[in-house]
């Protein structure tokens, strides 16, 4: 690991061999006025305008959710992205995400706001031509046009380049004639604008296109029937023999996949911050019922059980929200680097984030599936009334679950991470092999007894560095025998990430409230440091787990014995008593009966 003083900004997936200090970090606690002026407003149009109609949104009614979408504009929400040459206010990443977070609060309305401002707007702003640009951005800024993405198709989902849709150039070269079908469109039903992946002739890539919607030859099927975000537009389009300009072609011919793959990573990121707005949001449901709600003469709010499900929904929220804005910050820094060495901003916006897909896809994982938790345990502190669709939380629950299929399934994101590190390795740009090989010798070393030193954290960081050599003894070791079949073994790639996953996460947490306790001292921060304290305590057994099933497909005899006891140590942690913690941090959440844990409007 690394101990320089003179540190330079990490590099994306550089957390698994670079040990960090808490300065180097960002944290809510860092937002300014002005960011929080943002976050407000986001809340407040939420508060005002979509809580109010949330029914009328779930069915449907007709014109509403692009009246909505309206108002946002007229807010300046859907610009926010957006140079102000193009209408927008041209904020920075953090922020950005920051109002990704608030607006993540609205179910079916965060849904079409997202796709409209991130895969309906960002092609055209990051890869379209000054023409282009300034043809579509004002008007998708201020929402007089509204915007969807057309890729998936029904025999293309996860490998969206074997995409069946056609686009034939003219004799003359004026316009390319499309013909083919998209599935599950979000905003389909009202966009006025759609970004359309297709093969130009017999091109093995897809290229991608501007795609008016009143242009003849367009057809919508009816709205699809969903388990969730019942309140957004979800359709079909059909394009026969659809004539789109030649001048409409976005980016390069054969080009689209890297357009696609580029936009999924923003979209990935952005989905960690919104779904951290949802489990605030549906903790606040739990913990106001939890307070009500009576059963043998008091409220179910005094029971450890029901205080141990409110206490495990903070955890992994404060965790998520400590990890989504640490990225954020990072890629920030590398987009200003670039811009200062003379890129382009919306290039540079492209490379800070492809920097740092890696920690994209670990965000988009670890989002989906701490709403998930968070809103499964709101339904079950509830009880029968959490079942009821008069209940807030039982919507909450629904449009959970698609998170973990949008912007490419949680199974496809775990396989990317690993992916994406690993090329990074052979490529020469992340140093692993180095580090991996000092694990290695480290087995056969004597393990160090020494006592931990007194300072706060001292043993917490000690974790996060070991947790790191148990993720490089086990993706080294698999990299070394299995080679080129590793991506074919995707349970063990499924396992490796699991422990990427909850170390990236751990060390976030950790490095925030470190940077916190600094600031306000330990008594004001007994909250957060129980809270990454159990957090790391659990993480522990989940990497030990997770490494062991790996390490057991494809290892065998003394040497699986001799890297299953270095897993052993590389994963214990010393004895915490994690159930007086969680009723610690459960007491604060029931004594203000809200979330009230550290963030951009709770400081």
């Amino acid at each position: 690991m690394s101990t320089t003083e003179d540190k330079k900004p990490i590099k994306g997936g550089e957390f698994l061999i670079r040990d960090l200090d808490a300065h180097e970090i960002y944290t809510p606690e860092g937002f300014n006025e002005e960011q929080r002026m943002i976050a407000q407003t986001c809340l407040d149009f939420i508060r005002q305008e979509i809580d109010p109609d949330m029914d009328k949104i779930d069915a449907m009614e007709e014109g509403l959710m692009q009246a909505k979408l309206n108002k946002a504009g007229e807010l300046g929400m859907l610009g926010l992205s957006v140079p102000d040459e193009y209408g927008g206010m041209g904020v920075d990443f953090p922020t950005s995400l920051l109002a990704t977070e608030y607006l993540g609060r609205g179910n079916s309305f965060s849904v079409a706001y997202g796709a409209h401002t991130g895969i309906g707007t960002l092609p055209i702003l990051y890869f379209g031509n000054e023409e282009q640009k300034k043809k579509y951005i004002p008007k998708l800024a201020s929402g007089e046009w509204k915007a969807a993405y057309c890729l998936t198709e029904p025999s293309s989902g996860s490998d969206a380049n074997s995409g069946k849709t056609k686009a034939v150039l003219s004799d003359d070269g004026k316009h390319y004639t499309m013909n083919g079908q998209k599935m599950w469109i979000t905003n389909g039903g009202f966009a006025n604008v759609f970004t359309v992946f297709a093969k130009i002739g017999d091109d093995e890539n897809l290229s991608a296109f501007i795609v008016d919607a009143d242009a003849e030859g367009i057809s919508l099927n009816p709205e699809e029937k969903k388990m969730g975000i019942k309140g957004s537009s979800t359709r079909q389009v059909f394009f026969n023999n659809v004539k789109v300009p030649a001048e409409n072609l976005l980016g390069e011919r054969q080009g689209g996949f890297k357009i696609a793959v580029n936009i999924l990573n923003i979209g990935r990121i952005k989905l960690g911050a919104g779904v951290l707005g949802g489990a605030k949001e549906t903790i606040n449901y739990s913990v106001r019922y939890a307070n009500e709600r009576e059963q043998f003469g008091r409220p179910i709010s005094k029971y450890g059980a029901i205080r141990h499900k409110l206490a495990e929904q903070v955890i992994r929220t404060f965790c998520l929200e400590s990890a989504t804005y640490r990225a954020g910050f990072d890629i920030e820094n590398l987009i200003n680097s670039l811009v200062e060495d003379g890129m382009d901003k919306e290039k540079a916006t492209l490379e800070g984030i492809k920097e740092y897909a890696a920690e994209c896809a670990i965000l988009k994982v670890v989002g989906s599936e701490t709403l998930d938790y968070v809103v499964d345990e709101g339904v079950q502190i509830h009880g029968g009334m959490g079942y009821s669709a008069e209940s807030q939380v039982e919507r909450a629950y629904r449009d959970s679950r698609i998170n973990r299929i949008f912007e490419g399934t949680n199974e496809i994101n775990r396989m990317l991470t690993v992916d994406m590190i690993l090329k990074k390795a052979m490529k020469g740009e992340l140093d692993l092999m180095g580090p991996a090989q000092a694990v290695a010798g480290e087995l056969m070393s004597i393990p160090d007894f020494e006592d931990p030193s007194e300072e706060l954290f001292a043993e917490e960081k000690k974790y996060i560095s070991n947790f790191k050599k148990a993720i490089l003894m086990v993706a080294g070791s698999a990299a070394q025998k299995l080679m080129m079949e590793l991506a074919k073994q995707q349970e063990i790639l499924l396992n490796v990430a699991d422990m990427i996953n909850d170390t990236y996460v751990a060390e976030s947490a950790l490095l925030r409230v470190e940077k916190m306790v600094a600031t306000k001292g330990e008594e004001a921060c007994k909250d957060y440091i129980a809270i990454v304290k159990t957090y790391m305590f659990d993480a522990a057994d989940r990497i030990n787990k997770s490494g062991k099933d790996a390490l057991m497909a494809f290892v065998e005899g003394d040497e699986l014995r001799m890297m299953m006891m270095g897993l052993k140590r590389f994963t214990k942690v010393e004895a915490y008593n994690t159930k007086n913690a969680r009723q610690q941090i459960a007491q604060t959440l029931i004594d203000k009966n809200e979330y009230c844990f550290s963030d951009a409007l709770n400081q």
